[in-house]
């Protein structure tokens, strides 16, 4: 979509280790122009087709499902780390590059068959938002589409999430 919206985001080589090229959002969110846009293209991606939820993944998810649940007036999910819900919750593992790690989301969060759109700010490996997906499932409700703001191309996380519409706004 949008390769207009990279001159916001700080490129820090060799972050965190050598080798990486990390793209750090916080001065795209820290801008407020750069923010916006951002918002207005996300927006814009289901503007025909409004999202009955928004699930934000931990944690930047958050930031832009936040603003995106206020803007199509619906609520917020949240999918958080392990243990850091207090209700009822179901939960899905996946893997890392070295071991797993496990999400969590309130049993509650959604009504089955509601169409959520699934936010976070990057795809990467694809393994978080494999599983964030397979958590709404497991609620019952319907993955609309996901949403992120980067893509890293080269680690072909979207071909975890084939059976999923995906967008992203800038590709890296």
């Amino acid at each position: 979509m949008s390769q207009e919206l990279l001159s916001y985001i700080r490129v820090i080589e060799d972050f965190p280790k050598p080798g990486i090229s990390f793209k750090d959002i916080t001065t795209l969110i820290g801008n407020p122009e750069g923010f916006k846009k951002t918002l207005d293209e996300l927006e814009a991606l289901s503007r025909d087709d409004p999202p009955e939820v928004i699930a934000g993944i931990e944690s930047r998810g958050f930031i832009f499902g936040a603003a995106l649940a206020d803007r199509f007036n619906c609520g917020l999910a949240l999918i958080r780390k392990e243990g850091k819900l207090p209700a009822a919750t179901f939960s899905a593992s996946y893997e890392l590059e070295y071991g797993t790690a496990t999400i969590e989301v309130h049993q509650d969060a959604f009504t089955p068959g509601q169409k959520v759109l699934l936010v976070d700010d990057l795809l990467a490996t694809g393994g978080t938002a494999a599983a964030s997906a397979d958590l709404i499932e497991k609620a019952g409700a319907v993955v609309q589409a996901i949403d992120f703001v980067i893509e890293l191309d080269f680690l072909n996380g979207r071909d975890k999430l084939t059976k999923y519409k995906i967008n992203t706004l800038i590709h890296a």
